[in-house]
């Protein structure tokens, strides 16, 4: 992966992030960091024997899977699979890109600023949350 810049023109219009006012994107810009990773990139994953992260990773352009042993559950940036966390899942699994994709990596104590400071992230979180325990149930 190769650091990229966060432009909060764009940013406002990646579906995680469009509730957010500008002082709010500009807090998201200053306090995370933006990837481009090319197509077949592992950013993050989950496996046995090593402690899940609660750091949070959001597609904002491109297109990403999570990778079981049996199965792949693409997403977009517009799907409620657009944020990751290896420590939402309980299976073994790894976040791969399917395309050339720009990701931003959000460490869990700012996130947890964020959500403080009453950024509107809930409902895609929920969602998020929703499809990942869909994915646990699906994996043996």
């Amino acid at each position: 992966m190769k650091a990229s810049v966060t432009y909060v023109h764009l940013l406002r219009h990646t579906p995680f992030f469009t509730e957010l006012n500008d002082d709010q994107l500009k807090w998201v810009v200053k306090n995370s960091r933006e990837w481009v990773a090319p197509a077949g990139t592992v950013i993050d994953g989950r496996t046995d024997g090593v402690n899940a992260s609660s750091d949070l990773w959001i597609l904002l352009d491109g297109g990403w899977q999570i990778e079981t042993k049996n199965s792949s559950y693409h997403a977009g940036n517009d799907d409620p699979g657009k944020w990751y966390r290896s420590s939402a899942t309980h299976s073994d699994n790894r976040l791969v890109t399917t395309q050339r994709s720009y990701v931003m990596r959000i460490k869990a104590a700012e996130m947890e600023d964020m959500l403080a400071k009453g950024f509107k992230f809930d409902s895609h979180l929920s969602e998020g949350e929703d499809w990942y325990g869909r994915i646990d149930a699906h994996t043996p």
